[in-house]
């Protein structure tokens, strides 16, 4: 075969590293174009939730390929859209009543902060300013770059980027990270504070527990400053439940959702915000209107595998599949935790994280990570590494003898990653 012209994200094809052909996949597995099986352990970059090719969803999207393919969405509707909509209106914490669709984790973040400054400028209030938290991911776009951590993901593209104000991360003594957050909201021109709740994911897996959730929310709330939740990544039970917030009992003003959406099938994002968001821009004056779209806005193949998931998430016991999911996982990570070469073990729900003691060499570009990565790829299982950070988020349908090969794989990983110099 002649070289591909595919250029790979997150892939330096400068190593020459082998990239796997697959033609099919069901449930936890990927199935490779040389015949191989392949356990999905992080859920195909953590979208995955009920499984690949799942039937429930697939049938939704071969039904409304028959119907409507795409449509533009700006003053023009269809029903997938409306039934989605309306749906995650009734499932998501009261409050969020207005559903805005995009495509992407970056978009819906791009969304989240458009929607908040227009917030402002529409009220006439010159509050412009974003507070973000310490080693925070929200995606790869100016915006969603601007309020992440700073470094190797977005140092080429420093021009590009607004200031930001950084909260420090809650670790040891999360009193300052929260001392921190009520002096930054002090100042007058703070907009929104932006946050990963309880589970930073490219930032290195970090948790932080939900009461320092809560509190967050509640110095934001003193402040006027607008609460962006970016549940990209933590929503539809990687957490344990449906939400992360639901945890701390907090509803953020503005909720980002992506990835698990559709199940992860498809491409589709929501940002739903509160009534005050929503009536900021509502007015007979067409300058005030909220200037954000995209071509494939809402396209309705992806909301009716969207509305297939929420019916999932309604009609069966997807919180005990998650339930049950954790325990498994739990055992996992308390049986790599008695090694001396593994510290800082961590879970939040279904996911669960250490790092490989290498000494200094950590962070995402640590030596360590292609080559745990490469022995990954040659036992069969998909995992990348974040560094020295090794995770599992793997599909809820994944079985109990795949979480025994992923574990062994695991080990055996260390064993032959960790001494190499």
């Amino acid at each position: 075969m002649s070289r591909s012209p595919v250029w790979h994200p997150f892939h330096q094809h400068g190593l020459h590293e082998d990239i796997p052909l697959v033609t099919h996949a069901d449930g936890a597995v990927l199935h490779t174009a040389d015949g191989r099986r392949v356990i999905d352990a992080i859920s195909s970059w953590w979208v995955t939730t009920h499984g690949h090719n799942h039937p429930r969803i697939m049938a939704a999207v071969r039904e409304q390929t028959e119907k409507l393919d795409q449509l533009i969405f700006a003053g023009w509707t269809h029903e997938p859209a409306e039934t989605l909509a309306r749906a995650l209106v009734d499932l998501m914490p009261d409050g969020l009543d207005h559903v805005f669709y995009s495509d992407s984790g970056s978009t819906a973040v791009e969304v989240a902060l458009k929607m908040a400054l227009g917030y402002w400028h529409n009220r006439g209030e010159p509050r412009h300013r974003i507070l973000v938290l310490e080693h925070s991911y929200h995606g790869d776009t100016i915006g969603a770059m601007s309020v992440g951590a700073r470094g190797v993901f977005n140092c080429a593209y420093a021009p590009l980027l607004f200031d930001v104000g950084t909260v420090p991360f809650p670790a040891a003594e999360p009193q300052l990270s929260l001392e921190a957050l009520e002096s930054a909201c002090r100042a007058s021109d703070v907009a929104a504070f932006i946050v990963e709740p309880l589970l930073l994911g490219a930032g290195g897996m970090l948790t932080y527990p939900p009461d320092v959730l809560t509190e967050m929310r509640a110095i934001c709330a003193r402040h006027g400053v607008l609460f962006i939740a970016d549940e990209v990544m933590t929503g539809w039970g990687r957490t344990g439940t449906l939400l992360a917030c639901e945890q701390a009992g907090v509803t953020p003003d503005i909720l980002c959702l992506a990835k698990g959406l559709t199940g992860g099938s498809m491409p589709l994002a929501v940002t739903m915000a509160t009534a005050p968001i929503f009536d900021a821009h509502y007015s007979a004056d067409r300058s005030k209107l909220f200037f954000h779209s995209s071509s494939f806005t809402a396209n309705p193949i992806a909301c009716a595998a969207a509305v297939a998931n929420v019916q999932m998430w309604q009609d069966e016991p997807v919180l005990k599949r998650i339930a049950t999911l954790a325990e498994r996982l739990g055992a996992v990570l308390e049986n790599l935790s008695s090694r001396p070469d593994v510290v800082n073990p961590r879970q939040c729900g279904t996911m669960i994280a250490f790092d490989v003691d290498v000494g200094v060499d950590t962070g995402y570009l640590a030596e360590i990570g292609p080559r745990m990565r490469a022995h990954f790829f040659a036992n069969d299982v998909l995992i990348r590494p974040l560094g020295n950070t090794v995770y599992a988020m793997p599909p809820y349908s994944i079985s109990q003898a795949d979480i025994d090969t992923v574990e062994q794989v695991m080990a055996s990983a260390i064993d032959t990653c960790a001494s190499q110099p």
